[in-house]
């Protein structure tokens, strides 16, 4: 399906149009204690929004990990924050992400490996260089009805979205370039 055919899809009925759900940056560390709380400031500093501690699932004794340690930070962002952001961010990696990195439902993460990258971002020696993990979530109106708790329900074939109207919509909405 060309571009001009979605589009026209799209303009027809708006419940097809898709949208940026929410965007989710993830460090993780592989330790407890002061590069966690280096990296928990970092992530603050970047999205203004207070991270949450992640731990982990299983021992790695030659990583000297152990179950229940927090060894990672994580933040949502939604609405105008996670649009916001990942402008931001798609700065960093100069507006180019593979068609390799968008699902089968039409989400796509990538990563950054130096946070300074991001613009408008001071270095801070006292708390390094990081890199995270920034996972953004696509869908179209509608799709809450498989998450809800009350009358739960299945969305329909023809309501999913594919890889294919997500990259057109990347393109429209923040300018970048699939390669």
């Amino acid at each position: 399906m060309s571009a001009e055919e979605v589009h026209k899809k799209w303009q027809t009925n708006p419940m097809l149009k898709p949208r940026l759900e929410k965007v989710t940056v993830n460090m993780a560390v592989g330790k407890p204690g002061e590069p966690l709380e280096k990296a928990v400031k970092v992530l603050e500093q970047l999205t203004g929004h207070k991270p949450g501690k992640r731990k982990a699932r299983v021992s790695v004794r030659d990583f000297g990990i152990r179950k229940g340690e927090s060894i990672a930070c994580i933040v949502t962002l939604r609405e105008e924050d996670a649009k916001a952001f990942l402008k931001r961010v798609l700065e960093a990696i100069d507006n180019k992400i593979s068609w390799e990195k968008f699902d089968s439902r039409g989400n796509f993460s990538f990563g950054i490996k130096e946070h300074i990258d991001i613009p408008g971002t001071k270095y801070l020696p006292e708390l390094g260089i990081h890199g995270m993990d920034v996972s953004a979530t696509i869908a179209r109106p509608g799709q809450r009805v498989r998450r809800r708790h009350h009358a739960k329900s299945t969305v329909g074939v023809k309501h999913l979205l594919t890889p294919e109207e997500a990259i057109i919509f990347v393109k429209d909405e923040f300018g970048v370039d699939i390669t």
